[in-house]
């Protein structure tokens, strides 16, 4: 008889069943970078699962996210041990913000030296990870180890997705087990049908309704099921703040542009709106302080979130809980045709003229020119994001990928898991110098494989961001963000990576489509103008 969803079949090891598992879920990748508490684990490793050599902890992490994104199931990390979980934590946070689907496990001391305090144990594991994974446990016995694992899938791809982990003392993988078989969860939740009703009898009552688009639209694939949304209801489209996926296609005529971080410039774009509908995304995302007018009633607020604490949290108007596809196909099926004007779009700004020193907006301009079709952006620049935002226009669904957390050294490691994810495309990894130097090792990975990846560094010396920040924040004499003499073309090459350094606007356009068209990794370091960018117009 069969017991705790296990069946009742031969016996096998705790090894050979969380292989099972991996296999029947999908799971063709193992991201790691091992140590001796995973040697069992490793020990005669399948020919049908790869295992993918990370030189860090956090980039063994960040390259199962950018995979998990790119493929759409979870990525599957092995730590080492507390040190190696403690070197991840950076990226575990990320995956967290990021709402990316990973099950990590962790190698433990043996069960018998444990209360001994041993070498490399990890007292109270799975406290270690919390609370930014969304299950955490050390298996009470050997045999429950598979079925840990199995709940740790179906929680890390239940929306919101998220990270989960499992902390497994290195001898129980050669214990016995009944082995576990991978079962059918649905994903997919319906939104209540009154509420989807108010939603629409506000879009028809609306005379300058505005949609927010977020994240959660791109990750659940439902981007085309916006555009017909938005084209139905007529309705400008904007971007939330910090979203790290590009959820409308940023050149339709309809889309108005990207909101601030700040309470004060985000309520001021929204202004002439009546009606705001925040889809995929939370009520609001803010980095600076100052009074959020937008909360004051000049508007209605709605939002349809797959996240209930973003629900939770959301201060005014109505939340609706429910996944992206089945929210936006019951909004378009109840929605009339509107008999509103269809209102204007952003206005591009004009090519930005080539010049020495070299324009950040001129390289970004070049770089768009350049990136095949269908590529895909991997981007860490935050000093650099509102050009970014100006003068690359992205696509659409599957085009744009960055962090939601803020914190660097993600995105170099994530555009190696999303090339090997995609590897009949091209993926862009764009990033600043201080950025790439957080987990520039994941180079070595990318070159090892061949993989179809071109990273561009913009080389401005220093913390672009924090540069700007001290401006705003009127502080002076700040030490610490300056960043000369670091040569990355020297970097990569170390590693085995074509790499070339541009100063010059009139070397730029051949050195980006040679690193484009390079089989294989390629790095272009671009030195641009070191001159601080606006991240806030105004203090607040």
């Amino acid at each position: 008889m069969a017991k705790n969803g296990k069946s009742g079949s031969k016996s096998v090891t705790v090894k050979q069943a969380t292989l099972d598992l991996l296999r029947s879920f999908g799971i063709d990748r193992v991201f790691g970078n091992p140590g001796s508490t995973e040697l069992p684990f490793l020990s005669d490793w399948p020919d049908d699962i790869d295992y993918v050599l990370a030189l860090q902890e956090a980039s063994a992490v960040g390259m199962a996210d950018g995979y998990a994104q790119a493929t759409r199931n979870a990525g599957f990390v092995n730590l080492h041990s507390a040190a190696g979980v403690g070197n991840a934590l950076g990226n575990i946070y990320t995956a967290h913000r990021n709402q990316t689907p990973i099950v990590i496990t962790a190698g433990q001391q043996a069960r018998s030296i444990l209360p001994l305090q041993a070498f490399l144990y990890a007292e109270r594991a799975s406290e270690f990870p919390r609370p930014y994974v969304k299950y955490s446990v050390e298996p009470a016995r050997p045999e429950d180890v598979p079925a840990a694992i199995a709940r740790a899938y179906y929680t890390a791809m239940q929306p919101p997705c998220g990270p989960t982990f499992v902390s497994i003392p290195i001898d129980d993988w050669a214990h016995a087990c009944a082995p576990v078989e991978a079962r059918k969860v649905s994903r997919e939740i319906g939104p209540e049908p009154e509420a989807m009703k108010a939603l629409v009898t506000a879009l028809g009552s609306a005379k300058h309704p505005a949609l927010v688009v977020g994240p959660g639209v791109d990750r659940a694939g439902a981007v085309d099921l916006m555009v017909r949304v938005a084209e139905k209801a007529k309705a400008s489209v904007w971007v939330s703040p910090f979203s790290a996926r590009c959820s409308f296609p940023e050149r339709h005529p309809q889309f108005a542009g990207f909101l601030h971080a700040s309470p004060a410039q985000l309520s001021d774009a929204l202004r002439e709106h009546d009606l705001v509908v925040v889809i995929g995304a939370p009520v609001f995302t803010f980095h600076v302080e100052g009074h959020a007018a937008i909360f004051d009633g000049g508007a209605t607020i709605f939002q349809i979130t797959d996240d209930p604490d973003a629900a939770a949290v959301t201060p005014v108007g109505t939340s609706i809980v429910a996944t992206m596809k089945p929210a936006l196909s019951l909004l378009l099926d109840l929605l009339p045709e509107s008999k509103r004007a269809t209102p204007k779009g952003r206005t591009l700004p004009p090519a930005p003229q080539a010049a020495d020193p070299l324009p950040v907006e001129f390289l970004l301009h070049s770089l768009l020119k350049a990136m095949p079709e269908g590529a895909s952006l991997v981007e860490e620049v935050p000093s650099h994001r509102p050009a970014m935002q100006k003068f690359m226009p992205m696509r659409g669904q599957d085009s744009f990928y960055t962090m939601a957390s803020g914190g660097l050294g993600y995105s170099l490691p994530a555009a190696v898991g999303m090339a090997l994810g995609k590897p009949k495309q091209r993926t862009v990894c764009l990033i600043g110098d201080g950025s790439a130097m957080y987990s520039i090792q994941a180079l070595w990975t990318a070159a090892q494989r061949k993989l179809p990846l071109t990273v561009v560094v913009i080389n401005n010396s220093g913390y672009g961001a924090m540069r700007s920040f001290s401006q705003v924040m009127q502080v002076r004499n700040v030490p610490g963000l300056e960043l000369p003499g670091i040569d990355f073309v020297r970097l990569a090459e170390g590693m085995g990576c074509h790499a070339v350094r541009v100063s010059k606007a009139a070397e730029l356009g051949e050195a980006l489509k040679r690193g484009m068209a390079f089989e294989g990794t390629s790095l272009v370091e671009v030195v641009v103008d070191s001159a601080v960018p606006v991240l806030y117009g105004q203090k607040h």
